[in-house]
């Protein structure tokens, strides 16, 4: 697949071409959102069973800025380079890597007698509410550019709680954040695909990069939620 990665808006001569470009933009954007799904299964199987994670329990704190550096410094990478082939290679390792990092949380819920239910549970729940999710950003006439401010908004409030909860290891600080999450996802997922429908964003790199991050904290969190709910250790 050799994609058209230049973040330029094209010169339409009518309503029915700026329509086809839109649905251009959409159209790539959910086939690389599917394809980016693969590395991050493989990246997943890998830290699961094949991945050490004690270097991650045995200083807790040190890791976790490391990985939000990594994490951070990588998306600042793909979004330099989304106009260049170098862009989409970068976000294909990144959903390797986030994958990855999938490990000690599917080996935390996969340790319950219930584990595969729960993880499908996730993955299912994710699902609905992404298409749920799209189908109304796509198709409803509403412009959803008002939730821009929400996002920065909630988005600094929610790292900051992030990094405070990474010293204060807070449970029900834990479970709030994951509810914070999905609500703030759930956001980002209305605005960016209306955002696209509407031509505000023309590079689906840096629109499959917001979605596919938006996707997995969804995941994540409903995993985390449901394992401490509904995990059955017996």
């Amino acid at each position: 697949m050799q994609p058209e990665m230049q973040n330029q808006q094209p010169v339409f001569t009518g309503n029915t071409d700026v329509a086809v470009g839109q649905n251009k933009v959409l159209r790539n954007t959910y086939l690389l959102l599917a394809v980016s799904l693969i590395p991050t299964i493989i990246g997943a199987a890998v830290g699961t069973s094949l991945f050490d994670f004690s270097f991650l329990r045995a200083s807790p704190i040190l890791a976790s800025f490391g990985i939000l550096a990594v994490f951070y410094g990588w998306i600042y990478m793909i979004e330099r380079n989304k106009n260049t082939s170098l862009g989409l290679y970068l976000l294909l390792g990144f959903t390797f890597f986030m994958g990855l990092l999938l490990g000690p949380l599917l080996q935390k819920v996969l340790g319950f007698r219930n584990g595969g239910q729960l993880v499908m549970m996730a993955a299912g729940g994710t699902a609905g509410v992404f298409f749920i999710l799209s189908g109304i950003a796509a198709n409803v006439k509403r412009d959803f550019s008002f939730l821009n401010k929400f996002i920065v908004v909630g988005v600094i409030v929610a790292m900051l709680a992030v990094v405070a909860n990474i010293f204060l290891q807070m449970p029900a600080l834990s479970m709030a954040l994951c509810g914070v999450f999905i609500i703030l996802s759930s956001a980002i997922i209305l605005w960016q695909i209306n955002d696209i429908v509407r031509g505000g964003e023309t590079n689906y790199i840096s629109a499959t990069l917001t979605l596919y991050v938006s996707v997995y904290n969804i995941f994540t969190s409903l995993l985390q939620l449901l394992g401490i709910i509904g995990g059955d250790r017996d």
